[in-house]
C-alpha cells in the first residue's frame, strides 16, 4: 500500500468542518423542539437556511471535487475497508448529490423545515389540520423541485427515500411492507384483545414517571454526565457531540407506557450516536449509515429487549417501587403478557409491536399518493382516516389523533416513515445474530447486566458509522439479506410464549 498523499490532510480538514456544521444543525433542531419559544420559529428558519447555505457551499466547492479527483486513484489501490478509502467514497456520493441541488433550494428546504415544525406544533395543539395545510403544501412543492434535480430514478419517491435509506427503492420497500402487512394479519386476528389499561393502568404523576424512567435508563446505560433527557411533543434523539447525547420523551398522566417506551426507543437511538467512535465523528463517516439502521437500534431496545421476558424480570421490581398501583401486584408473566398485548390503536408511537407496522404502511401509501400527485393536500385528512379504518379498523376522532400525530411531515421528512419498518426487520436479524453469538444474553438481561449487549451492538453496528451501506452492513453482521420472515418468526414466537396467541397458531413462517 502506498503512502497517503498530501491531499488527504486537506480532505480531512474540510470533512471535519462539515461534520461540525452538521452537529450544530442537530443542536438547533433539539433546541427548537425542547426549549425555543414558539415566536422564535421565523428566526430559527433563517438560521437553519443560513447554516444549510454554508454547509451546501462547502460540500459543492470546486476544491473539494479536485481533492476527491486527486485521491481516488490512490484509494483504488488501498484496502477498500480503510477509513480514508471509505471517507473518499462517501464524500463522492454526497458531492454528486449536492451539486445537483441549487444552494437556494437547499437553504429553502431547511427554512421550510423550521417553519413547518412550528406550524405543525400549533395545528396539533388545536387539532386543526388547516393550520398546517399551507406548510405541508410548501414542503411538497419544494420536494417536487428537489426530485427534479435527480432524473433517471424509476419513481420520484426513490429520490426522497434514498436520502434516508441509501440504495433502497420504492418498489422494494413497497413489496417488503406489503409482505409484512400480509404476514401480520393472521397474528392480529389470532391475538386475544389486550386488557383495558394494561399494564400501566392508573394515574401516575409526572415526577413519579420521570423518576421511574430515569431509573430504568440509568440501569441500561444512560450516563447523566454524557446524556440529557428532556420533554418534547414528539420524542426524538440527537447526538450533538462526543459526550453530548440528547434524548426526549413525553408524559401522559393516564399512560405511563408513553413515557416508558418512548424513553427506551430514544435510548436505542442515543446509544447508536454515543458509540460511534470519536475519530469517525471528526469526519462525515461519523454519522449513522441510514435511518433504517438507526430505527433498528431504537426498536431493538424498545421492543425486542423492552418487551422481552428477561427485561420484564429485571424492570418489574424497579417499576413497582417507583409507581403505585397495579404494578405492585403484577407478576413477571403477567407483565410480559400485557406488554405484548395486541390492540389496534390510533397513535403510532404508542402502538403495540404487532400492529405498529400497519401504521407505517398507511403513511407509505399516503406519501406515495402525495408525491405521485394522486392525492391533494386538502384531501389528506380524509384519506388518512380512510386508511386507518381500512388497516386498523378504527375511526379517527380528530386531526391531532390522526393526520397531525407525527412530527415528520412538519419537518418535511417525506420518505422517512418506511425506515421504521425496515428497522424492525433489521432489528430481528441483528438480534438473532446477537443471541447466537451471546447465548447467555437472556440471563444477563434478567440480572440487569446490559454491558455485553451494548458492547456487541457497539462493535458490530455502531462503530461502523457510515463506513458501509445499509445492505452491506446487514450482510456483514448477519450474513443475510434484508427479509420479512425473520421478524415474523420472532414475533410469532414471542406472542406464543407470552400467551397472546395460542401455540396452535404457530404455523411455520417461510
Amino acid at each position: 500500500m502506498s503512502a497517503a498523499p498530501p491531499e488527504l490532510g486537506a480532505l480531512h480538514e474540510r470533512a471535519g468542518v462539515m461534520a461540525q456544521l452538521d452537529r450544530i444543525g442537530a443542536l438547533l433542531f433539539w433546541d427548537q423542539n425542547t426549549m425555543m419559544p414558539p415566536a422564535g420559529a421565523p428566526a430559527r428558519g433563517d438560521q437553519a437556511a443560513a447554516l444549510e447555505t454554508v454547509s451546501h457551499e462547502k460540500l459543492t466547492a470546486p476544491e473539494l471535487g479536485r481533492l476527491l479527483d486527486a485521491l481516488e486513484p490512490w484509494a483504488a489501490d488501498q484496502d477498500p475497508d480503510d477509513d480514508d478509502v471509505r471517507l473518499i467514497a462517501e464524500l463522492r456520493r454526497d458531492v454528486e448529490k449536492a451539486v445537483r441541488v441549487p444552494v437556494r433550494l437547499a437553504a429553502e428546504l431547511s427554512r421550510s423545515a423550521a417553519l413547518g415544525q412550528a406550524a405543525w406544533m400549533e395545528a396539533r395543539a388545536a387539532a386543526d389540520f388547516s393550520r398546517f395545510r399551507d406548510a405541508l403544501a410548501r414542503h411538497l412543492e419544494l420536494r417536487a423541485e428537489y426530485i427534479a434535480c435527480f432524473p433517471g430514478f424509476a419513481h420520484p419517491y426513490d429520490v426522497l427515500l434514498d436520502d434516508f435509506e441509501p440504495g433502497m427503492r420504492t418498489d422494494r420497500v413497497r413489496a417488503l411492507l406489503l409482505e409484512l402487512a400480509d404476514g401480520l394479519a393472521p397474528l392480529v386476528a389470532a391475538a386475544a384483545p389486550a386488557p383495558d389499561g394494561a399494564p400501566f393502568g392508573g394515574e401516575h404523576d409526572v415526577e413519579a414517571q420521570r423518576r421511574a424512567v430515569m431509573d430504568i435508563l440509568e440501569g441500561i446505560g444512560f450516563d447523566p454526565d454524557r446524556w440529557r433527557l428532556d420533554v418534547a411533543p414528539h420524542p426524538f434523539a440527537q447526538g450533538v457531540a462526543d459526550g453530548d447525547v440528547r434524548i426526549t420523551t413525553r408524559y401522559d398522566l393516564h399512560d405511563f407506557g408513553s413515557a416508558y417506551f418512548g424513553a427506551l426507543h430514544e435510548f436505542g437511538h442515543g446509544l447508536y450516536e454515543a458509540q460511534i467512535p470519536a475519530h469517525l465523528r471528526r469526519t462525515l463517516l461519523g454519522r449513522p449509515v441510514s435511518l433504517g439502521v438507526h430505527e433498528s437500534q431504537s426498536r431493538l431496545w424498545e421492543n425486542i429487549l423492552g418487551r422481552g421476558r428477561p427485561f420484564c424480570a429485571w424492570a418489574l421490581p424497579r417499576l413497582a417501587a417507583a409507581l403505585p398501583g397495579r404494578l405492585r401486584e403484577t407478576t413477571v408473566d403477567r407483565l410480559f403478557h400485557d406488554l405484548n398485548g395486541v390492540q389496534p390503536s390510533l397513535i403510532r408511537v404508542e402502538a403495540d409491536e404487532t400492529t405498529y407496522n400497519l401504521h407505517v404502511v398507511v403513511r407509505l401509501e399516503l406519501e406515495l399518493a402525495l408525491v405521485e400527485g394522486a392525492l391533494a393536500v386538502d384531501d389528506l385528512p380524509h384519506a388518512w382516516n380512510e386508511q386507518i379504518h381500512r388497516r386498523l379498523g378504527l375511526d379517527v376522532p380528530n386531526d391531532a389523533q390522526g393526520v397531525l400525530q407525527d412530527v415528520h411531515w412538519g419537518a418535511g421528512l417525506i420518505g422517512y416513515f418506511p425506515t421504521y419498518s425496515l428497522g424492525n426487520l433489521m432489528a430481528a436479524q441483528f438480534w438473532a445474530t446477537l443471541r447466537a453469538e451471546l447465548p447467555e444474553v437472556d440471563a444477563l438481561v434478567a440480572a440487569g447486566d446490559f454491558a455485553p449487549v451494548r458492547e456487541w451492538l457497539g462493535a458490530r453496528v455502531h462503530s461502523q458509522g457510515r463506513r458501509h451501506a445499509p445492505a452491506e452492513l446487514l450482510r456483514r453482521v448477519t450474513g443475510e439479506e434484508l427479509a420479512v420472515a425473520p421478524f415474523l418468526r420472532y414475533l410469532r414466537e414471542k406472542l406464543s410464549d407470552a400467551g397472546v396467541i395460542a401455540s396452535a397458531e404457530r404455523t411455520p413462517v417461510r
